[in-house]
């Protein structure tokens, strides 16, 4: 005798499938107020390794303000961003072809980076690697976007995760996002429409 009804072990989520809060088929399908709740409750770190990060600062206002804020209560605020002048953004941008391009957002990005670049606990660095996968760290709680071939990020699946527990699904992006972190460049001096200096405030690794 089953001590679980099937109808019931189908509709509970068992081992790492726990960690998966929601699935999103498109990112655009998300509400925004779930980016707003995950950004303000986040207390610790925050991590946004999206390729251009351009839509969070079109999607939520004052962005800049909020996150210098985390940053001056002792959050670690990480952006992990393309260079907008490497090869693979080329590419990329032959891919889209679209108006607004793949470099001309990451600029956007840079450019609002550079108004509190000054702040301690605020660092971006450059990095290639992760053109086809974008990870949003909220504390114990992540968005995570596989991006389809062809397809702008926003018309990729999402999904939300949560921490439970050690060498989850959480933990394996976790991991992923560290070593693109250690093997990426420094946001410095770039070209972002007037200056950007150096990000100071280096955190240690999820």
């Amino acid at each position: 005798m089953t001590l679980w009804p099937r109808a019931v072990r189908s509709a509970v989520k068992t081992g790492h499938a726990r960690e998966i809060v929601a699935a999103y088929p498109y990112r655009s399908a998300a509400p925004t107020s779930l980016w707003a709740s995950l950004i303000d409750s986040a207390s610790q770190d925050l991590t946004l390794a999206g390729y251009t990060n351009y839509f969070l600062w079109q999607n939520h206002p004052r962005l800049g303000a909020r996150l210098k804020a985390k940053a001056d209560a002792g959050a670690h605020v990480r952006f992990l961003v393309g260079d907008p002048d490497s090869a693979v953004t080329a590419r990329r941008e032959e891919v889209e072809d679209v108006p607004l391009t793949v470099s001309t957002r990451i600029r956007i990005t840079l450019d609002a980076l550079s108004k509190i670049e000054s702040t301690p606990h605020i660092e971006a660095r450059f990095s290639d690697a992760h053109i086809a996968l974008s990870v949003f760290i909220f504390d114990d709680q992540m968005l995570v976007t596989p991006h389809i071939a062809g397809l702008l990020g926003d018309e990729s699946p999402m999904f939300h995760l949560r921490r439970l527990g050690e060498d989850g699904l959480y933990d394996r992006f976790a991991s992923h996002v560290t070593a693109l972190w250690e093997d990426a460049r420094p946001v410095g001096n770039a070209d972002a429409g007037g200056t950007q200096g150096k990000h100071g405030g280096k955190r240690p690794t999820p």
